[in-house]
C-alpha cells in the first residue's frame, strides 16, 4: 500500500476540526446575507452595479431583485427532452499511435400520447491531421488538440449533436434540449490560448450553433439549457458584495481577492457560494430571478449571444441553469425550461434523467480505456506493424519489491 492512510487521516481530522470551528460563523453570515438579498431593491442594486468596474472578481447582473423566487408552471400535455453528454480518451504519448477519441452519448425522451425513447452513442477516432488545429492558408501555425483543448472540442461536438437531435423531433412538439455543464467556454478567457483556438471553438463552433438554434426557434417551440450540478459559482454573491461595498475600485484591487474582502461591510459574503444562499431563499421547485454573466469571454467573444442563468431548487440540490438570450427574453420559454428541467429532476431522483441516460451512453470507464489500448495494439499486430510502450508505463505494471 503506497498511500499511508494513517498519516492522511490525521490531516483529514485537522481539516474537519477547522471546518467545524468556522461553521457557526458561516451559518450566521449566510442567514444575514440571505435577508439582505431578500430586501434588496432592484433599482438600488442596478445603480450600484452600474458604477462598479475594474474589480478583482466576477459578478452577475440581475434582471430583478436578488432574492425573488418563482414557482413552476404546469407541464404541457405533449413534450420532448433531448440531451447529450460526452467523454474522451486523450492523446497518450505512451501509446504506439498518436490518437484521441471522443464519444458522444445521446438521449431522446418523448412524453404524451405517443411516448418514446431512443438512446445512442457515437465514438469518433482522431489521428494524423485530426490531432491539430491549423490556421487556414498556412502550415506553420498549428495547435495540438489535446488536454483542455480536446475538452473544448468535445463540448462543441456535444452541442452540435444536440442540434441534430432537435431536428428529429416533430416540430409541433415543445422540446427542451439539455447539455451537462456550461454554455460558457470559461477556459478560453484570458491570454492562455492563441486566437486560432478561440476562432475554432467560438467563431466556428458554439456561436454558429447558437445562431442556428435561435433561427430554428422562430418556427417551433424549443428551449436550450445547460445544467450545472453542485455549482461553485459566486457571481450572485459577488453582486451582493458590490452592493454592500463602500470601497473604491483602486483600493479594492489592491486589497481584495476573488474570494474575499478584508473590509466591512462587504466582507459579509466572504467565501459563500451562490447555491448556499439560494438554498435558503428558494423553496423546493422554485427558481431564482434571471441573471446574466459578466464573463469576459462572453462579453468580448460571444458577439451578442449573451448567456443568462438562474438557480433551481429541484428538491435535492440547488442547480445552476444556463440559457441563451433568446430563451431568457421569452417568458414562455423560461417557464417551459423551468417546468421541464424540474420534471426531469423528479424523474431522475435529483438529476435530469435525460442527461443521466446520455451520460451512461457516453462514459468511458477504466476497463474501456484498457480495451481501447489493447484493440489498438492488436490492430497494429495484424498489419505487421510494431507495437511498443514507454518503459515508464511498463514499470508501473510490475511490482519490484
Amino acid at each position: 500500500m503506497s498511500l499511508d492512510f494513517n498519516k492522511t487521516l490525521v490531516q483529514m481530522a485537522d481539516v474537519v476540526s477547522r471546518m467545524k470551528t468556522s461553521q457557526n460563523d458561516r451559518n450566521l453570515r449566510l442567514s444575514l446575507a440571505a435577508k439582505i438579498m431578500k430586501a434588496t431593491r432592484e433599482n438600488d442594486l442596478k445603480e450600484k452595479l452600474s458604477l462598479a468596474k475594474d474589480r478583482p472578481f466576477l459578478w452577475a447582473n440581475p434582471s430583478s431583485e436578488l432574492g425573488n423566487g418563482h414557482s413552476p408552471t404546469e407541464l404541457p400535455e405533449e413534450f420532448a427532452v433531448v440531451a447529450v453528454d460526452g467523454s474522451h480518451i486523450d492523446v497518450d504519448r505512451h501509446l504506439p499511435v498518436p490518437c484521441s477519441l471522443i464519444n458522444i452519448g445521446t438521449c431522446i425522451l418523448q412524453y404524451g400520447t405517443q411516448p418514446n425513447a431512443h438512446l445512442g452513442n457515437y465514438p469518433k477516432l482522431y489521428s494524423d491531421e485530426g490531432l491539430y488545429l491549423t490556421e487556414h492558408g498556412t502550415t506553420t501555425r498549428e495547435v495540438a488538440i489535446e488536454g483542455p483543448i480536446l475538452g473544448f472540442k468535445r463540448t462543441i461536438d456535444e452541442v452540435r449533436e444536440l442540434e441534430k437531435l432537435i431536428s428529429e423531433i416533430p416540430p409541433t412538439i415543445p422540446t427542451l434540449a439539455l447539455v451537462d455543464g456550461s454554455l460558457v467556454l470559461w477556459g478560453l478567457s484570458g491570454q492562455g490560448y492563441p486566437d486560432l483556438v478561440r476562432q475554432e471553438f467560438l467563431d466556428k463552433g458554439i456561436l454558429p450553433i447558437l445562431a442556428n438554434l435561435k433561427q430554428v426557434a422562430q418556427n417551433r417551440t424549443i428551449s436550450v439549457a445547460a445544467y450545472v450540478s453542485l455549482p461553485r459559482s459566486t457571481e450572485v454573491v459577488n453582486a451582493l458584495r458590490l452592493y454592500l461595498c463602500d470601497t473604491n475600485a483602486v483600493e479594492c484591487k489592491r486589497s481584495c481577492s476573488n474570494r474575499m474582502s478584508p473590509f466591512k461591510p462587504c466582507d459579509l459574503p466572504n467565501e459563500l457560494l451562490d447555491r448556499e444562499l439560494f438554498d435558503i431563499l428558494l423553496k423546493p421547485g422554485q427558481r431564482s430571478e434571471l441573471f446574466f454573466t459578466n464573463s469576459s469571454i462572453v462579453r468580448e467573444h460571444y458577439n451578442g449571444h449573451q448567456i443568462y442563468f438562474f438557480y433551481l431548487n429541484n428538491g435535492q440540490e440547488i442547480a445552476r441553469i444556463e440559457i441563451p438570450d433568446w430563451v431568457a427574453t421569452n417568458k414562455t420559454l423560461v417557464s417551459l425550461t423551468h417546468a421541464l428541467i424540474l420534471d426531469q429532476c423528479y424523474k431522475g431522483r435529483g438529476y435530469p434523467v435525460s442527461i443521466s441516460e446520455a451520460h451512461q451512453q457516453a462514459v468511458i470507464n477504466g476497463s474501456d480505456r484498457q480495451t481501447f489500448k489493447d484493440m489498438l495494439s492488436s490492430a497494429l499486430t495484424r498489419q505487421g506493424l510494431p507495437t511498443y510502450t514507454s518503459e515508464k508505463t511498463r514499470s508501473k505494471r510490475l511490482a519490484w519489491l
